[in-house]
């Protein structure tokens, strides 16, 4: 029998399913060794194992009891990837994501994100939506993980995410970098009706505390979701969606993003 803690390294992530595996494999993101179901022939799977065995990636096949024992969420769909821990980046590799695309830096900072999934689900809209990294404290934030690998839908692969020491700080060297801030709070004005164009940094705070008073105090603009209906409040990480989205939309109409 497998040794189930031999298996689970704890400076590893597991990626777990097809798209999961086929993402990173896309993205060529570094991976330490595949299982897969043995005689399973599914289309799928066989095209996953070419891909691994070409770039000469350790795997094996196994049976259906040891991919159960591994996998950490009993959705494995017959494949798991072991894969090294995500590494940070550094807010250069930011600048250099948006050069290289010809295109207004676009920042997404979280100011005491705590919860993984929404961690995840901020990284996988920022990504779809042309940000060009996430910017996060090091402090009461919640780190890179395999909860959040997982909600970001493999968007973790293609998007930077950098860890600073201080938020408000990091803000103000931005600033010196022509970047300006907008913060999301509920007493701000309509997003609609602010110019959320050129090199930008849009903040979101806290899924129950919202934007620290430092934090805020350091931004240029404070932008509000009007709520029309009965609920008086959004996740955080769908009210972040959708002010993202109206920043990427003003930013192509104005030909500042993609």
């Amino acid at each position: 029998m497998e040794n189930r803690d031999r298996e689970r390294e704890q400076d590893a992530f597991y990626l777990e399913g097809k798209n999961a595996v086929r993402e990173a494999l896309s993205a060529g993101t570094p991976l330490q060794r595949v299982w897969f179901l043995k005689n399973d022939e599914k289309g799928a799977l066989v095209s996953l194992k070419k891909a691994v065995r070409e770039r000469g990636i350790p795997y094996k096949e196994t049976d259906r009891a040891a991919l159960d024992r591994i996998s950490r969420t009993g959705h494995h769909q017959g494949v798991i990837a072991q894969a090294a821990a995500v590494s940070y980046a550094e807010l250069e590799d930011i600048f250099r994501a948006a050069e290289e695309k010809g295109e207004d830096p676009f920042l997404i900072l979280l100011d005491g994100i705590e919860d993984p999934h929404n961690f995840g689900a901020i990284i996988r809209t920022a990504e779809a939506l042309g940000a060009h990294g996430v910017v996060i404290a090091k402090d009461r934030s919640a780190p890179l993980s395999e909860a959040v690998m997982r909600s970001s839908a493999g968007a973790l692969h293609y998007l930077p995410v950098v860890r600073v020491t201080n938020l408000a700080q990091t803000i103000e060297q931005l600033k010196k970098r022509s970047l300006w801030f907008v913060c999301a709070d509920m007493d701000g004005t309509a997003a609609e009706q602010l110019s959320l164009t050129g090199p930008i940094g849009l903040i979101i705070g806290n899924e129950g505390k919202g934007v620290s008073r430092l934090v805020k105090e350091h931004c240029d603009l404070i932008a509000a979701i009007p709520m029309r209906g009965q609920v008086s409040s959004l996740n955080a990480s769908v009210a972040a969606g959708i002010l993202m989205a109206e920043i990427a939309r003003q930013r192509r109409l104005k030909g500042t993003g993609a």
